[in-house]
Order: C-alpha cells, then structure tokens, then sequence
C-alpha cells in the first residue's frame, strides 16, 4: 500500500507552487492506494468507494469532506502506513437535484477497517446530515474494527450507533451493504431505516462461520449465513437484495425520491401523467367474491397507483403481507396490504413485525398510510402463540394507534376477528374506512360462527349437516352482509370497485393537511 512520503524539506512557498502541491495530493488521494488494489477490488465483482458515490449521486456534485485526513496510531507497522481518507470517503451532494450526504468505506486501504480517524470522519458526516437536514446513505465495505488500533476503533462504532439513534425518525437513513460487515459494525445497518444487499459480494454477521462452527458444529458459508438472500427472505434484516451494484444503487436512488428529506418536510410531489379519475375496470375480475378463493394482490396495487408503478419493501420476508412505497396523483403514499397468495393472507410474527416497522417509518416520515384489507385471522399454532404472537401482533397494533399521519383503509373481502381491527379499522384511529360490496366484516368466518352460536340447535338436528348450512346461511344473511359494518358507521362509504383510485386520491387530498397531536410524553413502551 503506497503512503504519502514524509516530508523532508519545505515545499513551495509561493501561492502557484502551493496550488500544484495541493493537486498533487488530491490525485493521490482521489486515486486510492494503487493499480493492482483497484484490479483486485475489480476482480472481486466491486466497485471502489468513489466509482460506487459516482453512480448514487447527481453526476459532478460530489462534495468530498476530509479528504486529506490521516490516522496518527502508531505501533504494528501504522506509523509507516497513512495513507490519505484513511479508508472511508465523505461528503455530499445530490440525487435529483435533492441533498444527500453519504460516506463510502474504501476496502483497498486497510481493508476498509474502522480506526479513529475514519470513525472520526463517519461521526463528522453524520453530524452534518443531521444538522443540514439531509438523508444519510452509507455504502458498507470494511472489515470491522482495525485491530492494531485496539479500543479506539470500538469506541469509534460507539460513537456511530449513538448517532444512528438520534436520527433515526429525524432524517432517512439507508445503509448499502456492498462487502463483509461483521461483528458489531452489522449494528448500524440494523438502527437505519433501510439496508441495500448485493448478492455473492456482501454479508452481514455477528460471529462468522469459522466461530459458528467452533461453537456448535453447523457447517456453513459465508453467504448462507449472512449472504443477501438469507436476510432478504430469512432474517428479514435486508430490506432489499439485487444481483449487482449499478441496479443496487438506482433503486436507492429511487427510494430517496420517494422519501422526504427530514422528518419536518413532506415527500416530494411529482407530476402524474397517470388520470386520478382513471377507473380500474380490470379490478372487478381480479378479486373472487368468494372469499376461500386466493389472488395476487400485487395486481391490486399495481392498478390503484400511478402508473402501476411501486417500491416493494421487504419483498421476500414475510410475503402475506405486502409493503411498498408508491404514488398516487403524483403524492408518495405508503401501502400495507394482505397477500392471499400466501397463507390466505393471515397475520402471523413476521407479518406483524414487517407491517408495524414499515408504519413506523411512514410515519416518522409525513407519508400517508393506505391499507388494502382482505385477512381471515392471526395464524392459529402453538408455534406461534409460544413465540409470541401476541406480543408481535401489538406491535401492529400500537404502530397503527400511534400513527399521526392521513390514513385510509379499504376492506376488498375479509376481514375476521382482532385482524380486523389491528389492520387500521376505524376503531383504532383510521381517518377513513372503505369497503368494496365483496366485504365480510365479522369476529369469523360463518362457518366458524354457526358452529359455535348454533351448535345445540345443530347438534338437536335429525339432519346436523342440512341445519347447519341452514345457520350459516342465516348468520351471513344477519350479520356479514357487506352493508352490515356501514350501517353502524365501522365503514365510511361502500365503493365500486372501479371507482377506488379516484375514491383514494380525493380522500388523500382532503386529509394533506391533516393535524394530529400526541399526548406529552418523552416516548411510549411499545411491545416488544
């Protein structure tokens, strides 16, 4: 690794000699450490930090901060080896005209291992995006603390997850995960609002498979432990996975246009090309009036939003639910919405921890909450209810409750038992409640329910079979007609279903300015 020489005799000491000095140091340090480390990154199927900031940010508008900063550690051969950056790049600049600040580790140098002088730089930066205002993007590749600097360097990772939590609600937070990230500094990705995942080049992990292995004998890789496939559709701790850097970095750049630059801005406005009154003919045939019947509620979404055109989060974890960021005439709005392609759509642990983080975060961020209902329960098991099904669920639940921003929720069929309510209902705060002429709002399903508050007059039956049918063609003709819930005022409106877009954008419109004032308070106790 080549280092700037120590200086033996003065420089130039006139103003012309002075400037080509400094250009001099800034290609050195623009250029990384040398040719072979830059081939060898290459090699490995990644980008250097400043190709990678290059394709995030608004060509030419990189700010860089610091760029000539050096470590001072010495012993283990430090002293000899100060390079310029130190092994991260910082500063600022803009995608679509809009300020981001980012910081980008340098793997060719040190291995893009954290030291003082590189946590120094990160908590510089950080600073700076909260004091300004500004998104925070982090693009990951190091190797953890740099040992030969010993606890300097965890102090360092104390230092940028303290600010990770002041600004977490405060300013978007999105780390790309483009290398390893082991150890503590997996922690960070893990307080931000979003984390980017390459496959085959990134990992993230607490101890690695060498001590996995030592401690209990399992066998594995690096990537099936902490690969981007396991936490996209395992652990749920990557929001997002792509095969490769460029298509990475444009979806970040396609989410920050969806994101509001501070907690005290709303999202950005967009022209819409695509009619607010556009009627969706086609939804009257891809939802089955019978309700055992399954369909791809992604065709739901796709056909309310401009353009059919959205940002699914969490796509791979927890599919019976869906999350996605989209836009409707133009305005950004957050989607929650039952997968009955998966598990019939029901709620279960990781359903609920999905939707819940996902409301906290349209809310944290002025993004309106629409949520697309069609849910026959929470899943019934010993599995779920000893791992905590209760617990996890009220994490929806208190999300929703604690939601100040315009909600709206659209009941298209079921919606049974306390799954009713946690998904938005009007009794727990929901601004508007809509339902399409297919709903069945109930504490169950009619067989369920003819069972249990008909099972003497069945179980008495010369034909138990012929009553029974009989009940639960009463119960539904009683209490599930789908005008029953909006006759005692639990829905707003009973919409046509070709009418839902406009229905939503004129609601949406109406609630812009909605005012909602939180009890005083330092913060709450979610469930956890």
């Amino acid at each position: 690794m080549t280092t700037a020489p120590a200086r033996t005799e003065p420089g130039p000491t006139d103003i012309r000699g002075r400037v080509a000095e400094l250009g001099a140091l800034r290609i050195q340090a623009s250029a990384g450490p040398s040719e072979r480390a830059t081939e060898t990154q290459h090699a490995k199927g990644k980008l250097t930090a400043r190709e990678r900031i290059e394709l995030l940010l608004d060509q030419g508008s990189f700010q860089e901060v610091e760029q000539l900063r050096r470590h001072r550690a010495t012993g283990f051969g430090l002293e000899t080896r100060r390079p310029y950056t130190d092994g991260v790049v910082t500063g600022w600049g803009t995608v679509d005209g809009r300020t981001v600040f980012v910081y980008a580790h340098d793997f060719r140098i040190f291995g893009g291992a954290l030291g003082e002088a590189h946590a120094e730089k990160i908590h510089k930066i950080m600073d700076m995006a909260l004091a300004a205002g500004a998104p925070l993007v982090s693009l990951n590749d190091g190797a953890g603390a740099r040992i030969q600097e010993g606890v300097s360097a965890l102090a360092g990772y104390g230092g940028i997850f303290q600010r990770n939590t002041r600004a977490s609600g405060v300013i978007p937070q999105i780390s790309v995960m483009l290398g390893p990230c082991a150890g503590g500094a997996a922690y960070s990705p893990a307080l931000t609002d979003f984390v980017f995942m390459v496959r085959d080049t990134s990992q993230m992990f607490i101890t690695g498979p060498d001590v996995v292995k030592a401690v209990t004998g399992e066998e594995i890789s690096q990537n099936g432990l902490g690969g981007a496939d396991a936490h996209a559709e395992t652990s749920g701790v990557a929001h997002f996975a792509y095969d490769d850097e460029e298509s990475c970095l444009a979806e970040v750049r396609y989410l920050i246009s969806l994101l509001p630059s501070n907690n005290r801005e709303n999202p950005p406005s967009c022209p819409a090309d695509d009619p607010a009154d556009r009627r969706g003919e086609v939804l009257l045939d891809l939802v089955p009036a019978d309700g055992n019947r399954p369909y791809d509620m992604h065709r739901v979404v796709e056909e309310l939003v401009d353009d059919g055109e959205y940002l699914e989060v969490h796509e791979r974890w927890a599919p019976n639910i869906i999350c996605a960021l989209a836009r409707l005439d133009g305005e950004a709005v957050g989607i929650v919405a039952n997968q009955p392609l998966s598990m019939a759509g029901v709620l279960d642990i990781k359903a609920s921890e999905k939707a819940a983080r996902f409301v906290q975060m349209c809310d944290a961020f002025n993004i309106p909450l629409v949520t697309l209902v069609d849910v026959p329960g929470f899943l019934p098991g010993v599995d779920q209810e000893h791992g905590g099904i209760i617990r996890h669920g009220a994490k929806l639940l208190y999300a929703y409750c604690n939601a100040t921003v315009p909600r709206i929720s659209l009941i298209l069929r079921k919606a049974y038992g306390g799954a009713y309510i946690v998904m938005d209902s009007q009794s727990i705060g929901a601004d508007l409640t809509y339902a399409w002429p297919t709903n069945e709002i109930a504490v169950m399903g009619a067989e369920g329910a003819a069972n249990v508050v008909f099972r003497r007059q069945i179980a008495r039956a010369d034909d138990p079979e012929a009553m029974r049918e009989r009940m639960v063609k009463e119960y539904r003709t009683e209490l599930m007609h789908p005008y029953y819930a909006a006759e005692r005022g639990l829905v707003d409106d009973v919409v046509d279903p070709v009418e839902t877009r406009e229905v939503l954008i004129r609601s949406l419109k109406m609630l812009r300015a909605k005012y909602a004032e939180l009890p005083s308070r330092k913060h709450g106790n979610p469930p956890q």
